[in-house]
């Protein structure tokens, strides 16, 4: 007895009232003592059918009674409907969870449609920092999330390899570069300091030797620039693969010019009779979009803003036939939004594409202190240095574990803490203690676990718990992924830890937890184990939609 087949009894039992098309909540209550499931379906109701809340719980009330696998319904309060299941019907999910095993929670709510993520998009001025990873663990989510609820996800990392920024990079390798070969050269005004410039000099070196120590040409200095941004964007490759994230196409800005996006982009705008000249470059009517005020497309020089290409690189996304994308961005990213929108709008392009997830920044606290352990870039620490610090796995989840649009402090003594006080240990040592009930039972004999357990036998209250918690399962990845919202994940998850570490150590104060689940009755063993595999299941795949590792033995490191 699932939790969809009660909610459809109750919107048959409305229909029969005269009223169809309702919204209700259907929850597990807070209070095992209320039932498995409850229900305000009856004071949704009442204003639309004009009578007492309770009267219309009452007749709900018998018209579910007679539902195979309810046990018993009662009205509570103003008219709340609790729903008391069967021991078997309750359990049912169990053989559910076992048949479909890692499919168990994916949905077609995507019906196979595409949809674009792009997130990280980091230009190739330096290693990645703690921002990006943050950004590369909540892009990485949501396309999981979509990806188990129907979608074609295409992951895209989007970089400037042009521009400004590239430029001051070549210009700060050029002085790193004279500066090894013995010449007094000071870094350009707004040039990048970090170490990581000189070891790109010495790359450089390395490959080139002294060949442009007297060279002040352009076209040495896109060698130069040539050259760094190869670097870096290898780094940021290994960085992220090492971070278990990986993406379906890189996209270069350069591409928007050597394709001519720009260039037509540019065209379209102009005939649209949106545009304008004045003190000398281009301008756009974003204001009749919903921007704050109109924006330059064309400086005065001839050279485009950042503006141009955001619009002309999302042309190329509708082109390419994703009509539904995603911007996982970092919060500073806040003023793009309403002008790339407006801009879009122009070309006739629908309002509100692309959707846009702005997330807060990071810092990083041992002690209750901020902390900033990194050498190599500067004024910053980087990812990699983290993940080295820490685990990959424990950064993805405290990533995640907050809302995107709250601030979040990463607590660098929770991380490194490998006890149940870190939530992504206490998860995955759940993981590893159910694993080993059946390593145990192996060991000593016993066959694998029917299909056909005696699920009734599981009557207990912890049990019982368990069992609706996995059920929900489903309902909160739909709810993740509908909200873009992987810390709900990472709450369900941590809850399930918690109800299974209490299931798995209760039973007779004399016994280990594992003689406590692996009785000698054959039935009620089988009936504890079909749950144990349950909820390896359920959080083994949570895990998965997160990007981390569900291991079967945990070893604390000293």
């Amino acid at each position: 007895m699932s939790s969809e087949q009660i909610a459809e009894a109750l919107r048959e039992a409305a229909t029969e009232l005269g009223a169809d098309d309702i919204r209700f909540r259907l929850d597990r209550p807070k209070d095992a003592r209320h039932g498995d499931l409850a229900s305000n379906v009856a004071l949704t109701l009442s204003s639309r059918l004009r009578r007492p809340p309770r009267d219309i719980a009452e007749e709900i009330k018998t018209r579910l009674e007679s539902v195979a696998g309810v046990d018993r319904v009662e009205v509570a309060g103003p008219g709340f409907l609790n729903v008391f299941l069967e021991g078997a019907a309750a359990g049912e999910v169990l053989r559910r969870i076992r048949v479909l095993g890692g499919r168990y929670g994916r949905n077609d709510a995507g019906a196979e449609r595409r949809v674009m993520v792009e997130f990280v998009s980091a230009n190739p001025t330096g290693p990645l920092h703690l921002g990006h990873g943050r950004q590369a663990a909540l892009g990485d989510a949501i396309a999981t999330l979509l990806e188990w609820s129907g979608w074609q996800v295409h992951r895209e990392f989007y970089f400037n390899d042009a521009g400004g920024q590239i430029a001051r990079l070549a210009q700060s390798v050029r002085a790193r570069y004279r500066q090894q070969l013995g010449h007094d050269e000071a870094i350009p005004d707004g040039g990048y300091h970090g170490d990581y410039v000189s070891e790109i000099a010495r790359a450089l070196i390395d490959e080139a030797g002294n060949r442009y120590e007297n060279d002040s040409s352009e076209a040495a200095l896109e060698a130069m620039r040539g050259h760094a941004v190869r670097l870096l964007r290898r780094e940021q490759e290994v960085d992220l693969a090492a971070f278990g994230v990986h993406f379906d196409e890189y996209y270069p800005e350069s591409r928007l010019y050597s394709d001519g996006c720009v260039a037509r982009t540019v065209r379209d705008l102009d005939g649209t009779g949106l545009t304008y000249r004045k003190d000398g470059a281009d301008w756009l009517r974003t204001s009749e979009f919903g921007d704050q005020k109109d924006r330059v497309m064309v400086k005065r020089d001839g050279s485009p803003t950042y503006f141009l290409p955001d619009v002309a690189y999302h042309v190329t996304k509708w082109e390419r036939d994703f009509t539904e994308v995603i911007n996982v961005q970092g919060s500073d990213h806040h003023s793009t939004v309403d002008r790339v929108r407006a801009g879009l709008q122009a070309l006739g392009l629908p309002a509100g594409y692309p959707e846009y997830l702005l997330h807060q920044m990071v810092t990083v606290e041992k002690g209750g202190e901020e902390v900033k352990f990194s050498k190599r870039a500067g004024s910053y620490t980087t990812l990699a240095e983290l993940v080295a610090e820490v685990g990959a796995d424990v950064a993805r989840y405290f990533f995640l574990m907050r809302r995107p649009e709250a601030h979040l402090t990463f607590d660098l003594d929770l991380a490194l803490d490998q006890s149940d006080k870190n939530p992504v240990y206490k998860v995955k040592y759940a993981h590893a203690r159910v694993c080993r009930l059946f390593e145990l039972a192996r060991k000593r004999g016993w066959a694998e676990v029917p299909p056909d357990a005696d699920i009734a036998l599981l009557d207990a209250p912890m049990e019982r718990e368990l069992i609706n918690q996995l059920r929900e399962f489903p309902a909160f990845l739909r709810r993740a992924a509908t909200g873009r919202a992987p810390h709900v994940i990472c709450d369900y998850l941590e809850k399930t830890a918690g109800l299974v570490n209490s299931w798995y150590q209760a039973g007779h104060p004399t016994r280990s937890p594992e003689q406590a689940a692996l009785v000698d009755d054959e039935a009620l063993r089988n009936a504890r184990l079909t749950l144990a595999d349950a909820a390896r299941i359920v959080l083994r795949n949570g895990l998965q939609v997160l990007g981390i590792e569900a291991p079967e033995r945990m070893v604390r490191d000293e």
